[in-house]
């Protein structure tokens, strides 16, 4: 079953999270990811949604999600993120 890694951000230092876009990408592709949605145009219809940004990146399972998350290419990447943004991650797991 597919899984999805799922991003709501607000980036603080776009530099900074520049660098951060321009690496992960290559750290993916061993854990046959690619993104859904990477930013874009987003319009709020109910609710309320407390960042600008969101991506969706596919995953071919759970496992592979998690894998990418906790792979040492990824851990190496993580701090831009984590110092350039504020927001949520989260792995959900796709419709069977």
């Amino acid at each position: 079953m597919k899984a999805y890694a799922i991003a709501a951000e607000t980036v603080k230092d776009q530099a900074m999270f520049d660098r951060y876009r321009s690496v992960v990408p290559e750290t993916l592709a061993a854990f046959g990811g690619h993104f859904v949605v990477r930013g874009g145009n987003l319009t709020v219809l109910e609710g309320e949604w407390p960042h600008p940004r969101l991506v969706v990146i596919e995953f071919p399972s759970r496992a592979a999600a998690e894998g990418w998350y906790r792979s040492a290419e990824y851990q190496k990447v993580i701090s831009l993120r984590l110092n350039s943004s504020v927001g949520n991650l989260i792995i959900v797991d796709g419709s069977p």
